[in-house]
């Protein structure tokens, strides 16, 4: 079942020529129970497209549904089944964590409650201090207490682990995912590659205000080239190479290394060992490495008119 449906939307900066489209007629579906991933450089409009999926502003043109409503017409029923996590929040720096999630939850229809939602984000030990007096992962950690205070059938995450350690940033993976089990469908912006690996089902990539990839994070990954590399070797011919099984393109050589581009690592890297020892030549610092979801993301975002998969 559909949760979040957008039909050509636009979001428009400023009038006259010197207007900035920054969301240029986006269309998406977003299932229940699904985690979907926007990624994108900066600028790239992730953050303006989010803003009108949660009801924040309103579109220049288009459609948007959450929960079969409009999140800008009809934003009190929107909000009270929706948690967001804004990058920043703004809290009140003279009052306490535990005052601070109080006042929301004053706001809301069935709050969770705040030891819990304390516990879950790891905050407990510090309900008492005040919020002008925490570290900016602990502010990062408080935002999303108040996202998921309501216990939200929609959760927005707008880059929820920045400035986070380690420690709290699985923590923050492991609270998502028990959230996902719950049933709650979640949209994620982040600059984190294996963050979206981990988290996402699907992953949308976003460039000039435009959704120019989708995808599992295996399909999106899979779209790419492995690659192999090794110390140049003067023994071993381009012309060969290039004919090795699964090899896609002629090497390419950088800094005194051989690159080549595989589709089937299996398939290459056999071969390729085959043809140097019929050569008489050693592979030194030789490297094999499947294409990764960053190799993927940015291949697309460094030239917007690439062919896209």
């Amino acid at each position: 079942m559909s949760v979040i449906e957008a039909r050509d939307v636009v979001r428009v900066y400023g009038r006259g020529p010197g207007a900035f489209t920054a969301v240029d007629r986006v269309s998406l579906r977003i299932d229940a129970g699904e985690l979907v991933a926007i990624l994108g450089v900066n600028g790239a409009g992730k953050t303006s497209l989010v803003e009108v999926l949660e009801g924040l502003a309103p579109a220049d043109s288009g459609t948007v549904r959450v929960l079969g409503l409009d999140p800008v017409r009809d934003r009190g029923d929107v909000r009270s089944r929706t948690g967001i996590m804004l990058q920043e929040a703004g809290f009140a720096a003279d009052l306490t964590v535990a005052e601070t999630l109080r006042m929301w939850a004053g706001t809301l229809d069935a709050p969770r409650p705040l030891d819990e939602a304390l516990a879950l984000t790891g905050l407990a030990h510090r309900s008492g201090v005040r919020v002008g007096s925490l570290s900016g992962g602990e502010q990062r950690r408080l935002d999303l207490a108040m996202a998921i205070l309501g216990r939200p059938e929609v959760l927005f995450l707008d880059e929820p682990t920045t400035g986070l350690d380690p420690a709290s940033r699985r923590r923050t993976w492991d609270l998502v995912s028990s959230m996902l089990a719950e049933g709650a469908t979640v949209v994620l912006t982040t600059h984190y590659m294996d963050e979206a690996e981990q988290l996402a089902d699907r992953i949308l990539i976003m460039e000039s205000g435009r959704i120019v990839s989708e995808g599992s994070p295996r399909d999106l990954a899979s779209s790419r080239s492995s690659t192999v590399s090794f110390a140049d070797a003067p023994a071993l011919v381009d012309r060969d190479l290039a004919s090795l099984p699964g090899v896609v393109a002629a090497p390419v050589h950088e800094r005194g290394r051989t690159l080549v581009s595989s589709s089937d690592l299996a398939d290459t890297v056999p071969a390729l060992v085959a043809y140097a020892a019929a050569r008489g030549a050693r592979l030194e610092q030789f490297d094999a490495r499947s294409a990764s979801l960053e190799d993927a993301f940015l291949s697309l975002t460094a030239d917007p008119h690439a062919p896209r998969p």
